[in-house]
């Protein structure tokens, strides 16, 4: 593997607003180590990468069946000050254990999804337990990775083993989602246009089909309160579904094109989606109401606007402080929103980008490239506002109608419900 810095990056548009932010800075680039001979079938392209809840691991689908295991943080020299993860093991603990090492998966097919469960939580210690009797009491993090040909492997990520292999979808496995509460439930979405649920703790009993879909699913995500699911398929609207019943809650319209991406904030009271219209619809998901969209235009005036494709969105992600908005586009931009303004904050140029996440405690933004690449960008680094923090708070266990129904004044409720932009 190949570690690359570079320091290009392009001006954002100012609003008239005062937002202090930093333009996106490249920190470090990842490269595959030059590839063996592989199967014609096998493809470069990076479809997904993510960080472990505590921030310890990253991992990278870096093409040719290969899924990358990084300890967090990365090497000292490419990674500033600042912006080391937060473990939640003591430092003593990690020495007793060794430091973690890079690990490399052979998923023995081109890998489209990843997703890491939550760690730690007492079913992850039963579903270690359940294949390392000697070792009972060691908690699991693990890593579950949709493949080409319709199985989901879940792998065990401080050891690198293979604990289960999923099997009930008829075509690529092309996201995943755990419940964020460590509950070990897993939603898988494929080309085979349905979603399936998965219990981790019964040995990966597939315990839910969720059908409805007429294209190819791209997309899922559980929100924080782990109430909804939202799936994105090949279709101009996205599905609400609720976590509790299984079943679907309302259809979404309003995007023009395919939906191929979707996340919730933080705090379960938004949703974005983002599609090849090139825009991203800002939705309540509790009432189905459109609140702002965000359109992608041409930042360099020699390129023809007129081409929609150029603009196509690939990937869209909340902050985890719920602030910001981070998107990637077929236009070679890597775009920062702030929640309430209606044009990017910051720009960074990235070529044929597929991906993106945050770091789970801010700084960083990950992002994956057609050529297997991933890149690490600066983010807004920001410290969140009291009343935003008593919004996000609120909204945790609140939803939009309860908050509407408070004996509050009219401008608190539209504050709480994000009706202010």
């Amino acid at each position: 593997m190949q570690v690359d810095r570079e320091s290009r990056f392009l001006r954002g548009t100012g609003t008239g607003e005062a937002v202090a932010v930093e333009e996106p800075l490249l920190l470090a680039e990842l490269k595959p180590g030059r590839p063996h001979q592989f199967d014609w079938k096998s493809s470069c392209e990076t479809w997904s990468v993510a960080f472990s809840p505590d921030g310890s691991w990253f991992a990278w689908s870096q093409g040719h069946c290969i899924v990358k295991l990084i300890p967090w943080p990365l090497e000292e020299q490419f990674i500033p000050k600042g912006f080391e993860a937060k473990s939640r093991s003591s430092k003593n603990e990690t020495k007793g254990r060794g430091s973690p090492k890079e690990k490399t998966l052979d998923c023995g097919q081109i890998v489209w999804g990843l997703a890491f469960s939550p760690w730690p939580s007492p079913p992850s210690r039963k579903l270690w337990a359940r294949h390392h009797p000697q070792v009972p009491d060691v908690s699991c993090l693990v890593l579950a990775t949709g493949l080409n040909d319709g199985q989901i492997k879940i792998w065990e990520v401080q050891t690198g083993l293979l604990l289960l292999n999923l099997s009930g979808h008829q075509d690529v496995v092309r996201d995943l989602s755990f419940t964020p509460s460590g509950s070990l439930i897993l939603v898988s979405a494929s080309r085979d246009k349905t979603l399936r649920i998965w219990d981790l703790n019964k040995h990966g009993k597939q315990i839910q089909v969720l059908s409805g879909h007429l294209q190819w699913v791209y997309c899922c995500s559980i929100s924080p309160d782990c109430s909804m699911l939202c799936s994105a398929a090949g279709e101009k609207s996205v599905f609400l579904w609720s976590m509790r019943s299984y079943t679907l809650i309302r259809k979404l319209e309003g995007h023009q094109s395919s939906v191929v991406s979707c996340d919730f904030s933080p705090d379960s009271a938004l949703l974005v989606t983002a599609s090849y219209d090139t825009n991203v619809i800002m939705w309540d998901p509790y009432t189905g109401e459109r609140l702002r969209s965000l359109h992608h235009t041409q930042v360099d005036p020699a390129m023809d606007d007129s081409d929609v494709h150029i603009s196509s969105l690939r990937s869209v992600c909340f902050s985890p402080e719920g602030l910001y908005l981070a998107t990637v586009a077929d236009d070679r931009l890597l775009r920062i929103w702030a929640l309430e303004l209606k044009t990017p904050i910051a720009f960074a140029p990235m070529t044929n980008g597929l991906c993106c996440t945050f770091f789970p405690h801010g700084g960083v933004i990950a992002t994956g490239t057609r050529d297997g690449h991933v890149q690490f960008w600066t983010a807004p680094r920001v410290l969140s506002s009291l009343k935003h923090l008593c919004r996000k708070a609120l909204r945790s266990f609140l939803t939009t109608y309860q908050v509407l129904a408070l004996p509050i004044p009219k401008k608190m409720k539209e504050f709480l419900t994000y009706r202010t932009f």
